[in-house]
């Protein structure tokens, strides 16, 4: 017979197996920021080829917008508010790496003042620049450019989407 909350005890060491062996998946927080024209800030990572958009990975039992905001201070010294959710992409198993949910949070617009401040704070980006949206789109990789373009849908129907990814 299964514990039941009635037996705190046994039913929290129930629940602890089932944490222990329920799938845990990665989870990567990016930030839609523009500037007054329009264009997508894109940084360039010194661990991967390319550029992205700002944001990362959430750690242990944060919360993905949590992650987005702590990445943007860490990486880009930035605070920001955040205006909601815009995408949240399912990326299949690939070569090493377990299945993630991306998700992708509407920064707002960021000033031109603001922007003259932004430098990359830590050694993980080497550049953050504005770009308007077909050059931001042909820096990115496949699956970011879709993932930026079903976010500004989405900023425009003001509906977040869901992706689900075949392959990458």
């Amino acid at each position: 017979m299964r514990p039941t909350p009635a037996d705190p005890e046994a039913w929290n060491a129930y629940l602890a197996e089932g944490n222990a062996t329920q799938a845990r998946k990665r989870v990567s927080a990016d930030v839609l920021l523009r500037d007054e024209q329009g264009r997508v800030l894109l940084v360039k990572p010194t661990y991967k080829p390319g550029w992205d958009l700002p944001g990362g990975m959430a750690e242990a039992n944060e919360a993905p917008d949590d992650a987005a905001r702590r990445e943007l201070r860490e990486e880009l010294g930035l605070d920001i508010s955040l205006h909601g959710l815009l995408v949240i992409d399912w990326v299949p198993p690939h070569g090493p790496w377990d299945d993630q949910l991306a998700f992708i949070f509407n920064g707002g617009t960021l000033s031109a003042e603001r922007f003259a401040l932004l430098r990359p704070a830590d050694n993980e980006l080497s550049d953050a620049e504005f770009f308007p949206v077909r050059q931001a789109k042909d820096r990115l990789h496949v699956r970011m450019r879709s993932r930026l373009d079903t976010a500004l849908v989405s900023l425009e129907s003001g509906i977040p989407a869901y992706m689900h990814a075949e392959a990458l």
